[in-house]
C-alpha cells in the first residue's frame, strides 16, 4: 500500500482511526491490516504470530455502523450478485463460496487466545452469511460464545430470498444463540425499479423477508438507495420505499446516495435510458421519501460515505428536524454543511 492509497482511504472514511481503515473497512493490503491488528491488539506478553489471524479476500465491506467490530468472513462475495448497480462482489476473487467450516473454527479459537476479552461485537461477512446453512451457523455462533465471551452483538448482512429457505423458528434458534441484528439492503421499494436494476426481488417478497426477522426478534436495519429510479422513476421509487418501510416499520433504516463506477456501465447496459439525478433532485427524492414516511420508533441514519447530506435521528420523533435539514440543503446547499465529492469517495 502506498502513499497514495493511505491519503484515498483517509479521504473516503476521515471519521475512522487509520488502523481501524486499512485493517476493518477494505482490508485492501493484508500485511497493513495484519501489522495493524497485531499493533492494535496484541498482549505484551505474546508474541507475533507470523500468519493473519483472519485470512481476507479484498475488497472488504462492513456497515457504517460496525466500525469497531470484528470483520469474520464466512463466506466470500455475494450468492446473487446481479445487481447492476452493485460492483462490491464482482472482482473475480469474490466469486460466492462457503469458507470452509474447519478455517472458521479455528479462525475464531486463534482469535480467542490472540485477543480475549478485547472483541465485543462481531460481524460476519462478506456479502450474505445468511446463505449458509442454519446448522453451520449455529456452530460458528456457539464458537463465538465459547471462545470470544465478551462478545455481545453478532450481526451480517442479509439477503432477503436466503430468508425464504429459513423458517421463523430457525431464525429464532439463531438469535437465541447470538445473531441479533442483520442489513438487508432492500434498495427501492417499487417493483418497477426493482426489476430494472435486476434486483431479484419484489417489494413483497422483500416485505415478507422483514417481517419473518421481526418475528424471531432479530433487528433489522434496512438500506435503501437515494437515486436508485433515476430521473424518470424518481417520485415512484421514494414512495414505493416509503410504503415498504412504513409496512415492515424497520428499527433501523438508512439512506445511501447511488454510486456506480465507470459511469454505470452495467446498469445502463440493462436500463439504456437511466438517466443520474442531479444533487437537488437526490434531496428532493429523500424529501419526498422522508415525508411519506409513518415511524415511531425507527433509528434513522444518511452518514454512509456516499452521501452528501450526513443525516441522524428517531423517526417519527426528528421528522420534522431531518425535513428542515433536507429542505434547507435544497434552497441553500452553500450552507448546508454538505461534503464534498473529496469526501464521497469509495
Amino acid at each position: 500500500m502506498d502513499a497514495g492509497d493511505r491519503r484515498r482511504l483517509c479521504r473516503e472514511h476521515p471519521r475512522a482511526p487509520l488502523d481501524e481503515r486499512l485493517a476493518a473497512w477494505t482490508a485492501s493490503d493484508a500485511a497493513s491490516a495484519r501489522r495493524s491488528l497485531h499493533h492494535r491488539t496484541t498482549r505484551e506478553d505474546q508474541p507475533l504470530d507470523p500468519e493473519p489471524l483472519i485470512r481476507y479476500v479484498e475488497p472488504v465491506y462492513r456497515p457504517p455502523s460496525e466500525a469497531g467490530s470484528l470483520i469474520l468472513p464466512v463466506t466470500d462475495g455475494c450468492s446473487w450478485n446481479r445487481c447492476t448497480f452493485c460492483e462490491m462482489y464482482t472482482a473475480p476473487q469474490k466469486r460466492f463460496r462457503a469458507r470452509p467450516a474447519a478455517e472458521v473454527l479455528e479462525g475464531i479459537r486463534r482469535i480467542g487466545e490472540r485477543l480475549g476479552d478485547d472483541v465485543r461485537r462481531v460481524f460476519l461477512a462478506d456479502g450474505d452469511a445468511l446463505a449458509l446453512p442454519t446448522g453451520r451457523l449455529l456452530d460458528y455462533l456457539a464458537a463465538i460464545r465459547q471462545h470470544l465471551p465478551a462478545v455481545h452483538r453478532v450481526s451480517s448482512y442479509c439477503l432477503a430470498r436466503n430468508l425464504r429457505r429459513k423458517s421463523v423458528a430457525e431464525l429464532h434458534e439463531l438469535c437465541d444463540a447470538g445473531l441479533t441484528r442483520v442489513y438487508l439492503g432492500a434498495e427501492s421499494g417499487d417493483d418497477q425499479v426493482l426489476a430494472r436494476v435486476a434486483k431479484g426481488e419484489t417489494s413483497a417478497s422483500t416485505g415478507a423477508a422483514l417481517d419473518k426477522l421481526g418475528e424471531a426478534d432479530i433487528r433489522r436495519s434496512v438500506m435503501i438507495i437515494n437515486g436508485l429510479g433515476g430521473a424518470t422513476l424518481s417520485d415512484q421509487h421514494a414512495d414505493n420505499s416509503a410504503r415498504l418501510i412504513n409496512a415492515t416499520a424497520p428499527e433501523y433504516l438508512s439512506t445511501l446516495v447511488l454510486m456506480v463506477a465507470d459511469g454505470g456501465t452495467r446498469l445502463r447496459a440493462a436500463w439504456p435510458d437511466w438517466r443520474p439525478l442531479p444533487r437537488v433532485g437526490l434531496f428532493r427524492e429523500l424529501e419526498r421519501f422522508l415525508g411519506a414516511l409513518e415511524l415511531r420508533r425507527t433509528i434513522f441514519r444518511a452518514d454512509h460515505a456516499s452521501n452528501w447530506l450526513v443525516l441522524k435521528g428517531t423517526l417519527g420523533a426528528d421528522k420534522p428536524r431531518l425535513l428542515a435539514q433536507v429542505r434547507a440543503a435544497i434552497a441553500e446547499p452553500q450552507a448546508a454543511g454538505l461534503r464534498t465529492a473529496a469526501m464521497r469517495g469509495l
